[in-house]
């Protein structure tokens, strides 16, 4: 179960640092409205925070419910109910709201995301599943 779990994490992790780097000349909502590149980057971000709550909702399930639980700090509900918008109602997909979680959420939720992929690390190494 921890070797699925820490699989996930690592998926987040990647997907959430993916996003970091290729926004991070993102200083205003219009740099995402005002040039093809920027739509094409909007739509790229969308496609990853789709997935990146996907990976949540497989972590979720990979632990039976029980680790996202012990970081309360991050309202995971939300991001993987963010998926399911962004998913579903693609083309009502607010870029202020996305540039918003991209200033206000994703480094925060790297900071948490990398603490649990520590934590995991650590119980592989302290109870070695056989």
């Amino acid at each position: 179960m921890l070797e699925l779990a820490l699989e996930n994490i690592r998926k987040i992790e990647n997907t959430l640092l993916h996003i970091v780097d290729r926004t991070r000349k993102i200083s205003s909502v219009n740099d995402f409205l005002l040039t093809p590149e920027g739509i094409d980057l909007l739509d790229a971000v969308c496609m990853r925070l789709i997935a990146m709550g996907e990976e949540v909702k497989k972590l979720d399930k990979n632990s039976d419910k029980k680790l996202l639980e012990k970081y309360p700090s991050v309202p995971w509900k939300r991001v993987m109910g963010l998926r399911d918008i962004i998913a579903h109602q693609y083309f009502e997909v607010d870029a202020t709201q996305i540039f918003n979680i991209l200033q206000n959420d994703i480094s925060f939720l790297l900071s948490v995301v990398q603490q649990m992929k520590d934590d995991v690390e650590n119980d592989i190494e302290q109870f070695p599943e056989n």
